[in-house]
């Protein structure tokens, strides 16, 4: 998992999540949501981009392609990933924000399968 427990509390912060401040974990679940936006613009820039060239009367995969080239496919990403980064930033931290003003625990961090305990 990426952040209860995860990447970001073991790597850049370098302590477990239940030894942070309520307002250290709210800056973790932005960071975690900021980056998640980050990969999910990335991930969805090029077919968006030509999903709105088709738009276009008698415009077709192959003539946009020509038009655009690869390159084209992936102007303006730099707005989107802040557009979509801080939309999805914003979601996780007004969610975690709730779950603190109302004291709701957070859910004990996956253990290690038994599977995989002796590797």
């Amino acid at each position: 998992m990426f952040y209860t427990g995860g990447f970001i509390p073991r790597s850049v912060v370098q302590r477990p999540i239940e030894s942070l401040a309520k307002s250290e974990q709210l800056a973790v679940t932005f960071v975690a949501g900021y980056t998640a936006g980050i990969f999910c613009a990335i991930a969805s820039h090029p077919s968006d981009t030509m999903i709105s060239k088709l738009q276009r009367p008698g415009a077709t995969m192959s003539n946009v392609y020509e038009q655009i080239g690869f390159t084209g496919l992936w102007k303006g990403l730099g707005p989107r990933i802040l557009m979509i980064g801080t939309i999805a930033a914003s979601q996780w931290f007004i969610y975690d924000a709730v779950k603190v003003a109302f004291n709701v625990p957070r859910p004990p961090p996956p253990e290690k399968p038994a599977s995989l305990s002796g590797k």
